[in-house]
């Protein structure tokens, strides 16, 4: 993955946070500047996606590993 702008650690965190604290950590970015959400919680695997289209961002990529699921997500 790119070199994030910030990452947001949502590690152990159940729905919805994993959302919320990345709904917050995007008001801290720059149009163009991008993050990485790292999430451990079954619900972001749709969540996060959805909450990505809904704001007009960008999921640029997505993985996971070890149960750990990851999304560099692109500000509009």
């Amino acid at each position: 993955m790119s070199d994030p702008k910030t990452t947001v650690d949502a590690k152990g965190q159940t729905c919805p946070m994993p959302v919320l604290m990345t709904a917050k950590a995007a008001k801290e970015l720059a149009s163009g500047e991008t993050m990485l959400i790292e999430a451990t919680d079954n619900g972001a695997r749709s969540d996060i996606p959805a909450w990505v289209e809904q704001t007009g961002n960008e999921l640029v990529e997505s993985s996971e590993d070890g149960g750990v699921m990851r999304f560099l997500v692109r500000k509009k």
